[in-house]
């Protein structure tokens, strides 16, 4: 890799091939790094090639440099001024309505419905020694 090249930096660079995960962009004859879908620009990026194409010269900063793997992790983003956040008008609700619960009778004698824990616990107990 070129020693001129380091973290922090920007350079420009020329998009040599386009994948699915990001572009790639050659900085000098023999290096060239990994712009990721997400460093493409601000925002969601659902398909790279809405925004690049082969043979574009970009802006690119450098983010990470792993000598050991050969890779450079650069941001197109990273070079662009970020978006005004503006406050986009919130959806209005409409009100939440109570409704009445509805009204079941329960059979004492039955088995089924619900018990108190405490009526239930004297049936597990005698359960558990059977």
């Amino acid at each position: 890799m070129s020693e001129k090249i380091e973290v922090g930096s920007v350079l420009t660079g020329k998009v040599t091939g386009i994948q699915p995960y990001g572009a790639f962009v050659a900085l000098d004859e023999n290096t060239q790094g990994l712009v990721h879908i997400s460093e493409v620009t601000h925002g969601f990026v659902k398909d790279i090639n809405e925004h690049l194409k082969v043979g574009d010269e970009v802006q690119v900063k450098v983010l990470s440099i792993d000598e050991a793997a050969g890779k450079i992790g650069l941001s197109i983003r990273a070079t662009q001024e970020a978006p005004a956040e503006t406050e986009a008008p919130k959806a209005k609700k409409a009100p939440r309505r109570r409704q009445a619960a509805a009204a079941f009778k329960t059979d004492t004698d039955s088995s089924q419905g619900f018990n108190t824990l405490k009526d239930k616990l004297q049936e597990w107990i005698e359960q558990s020694q059977r």
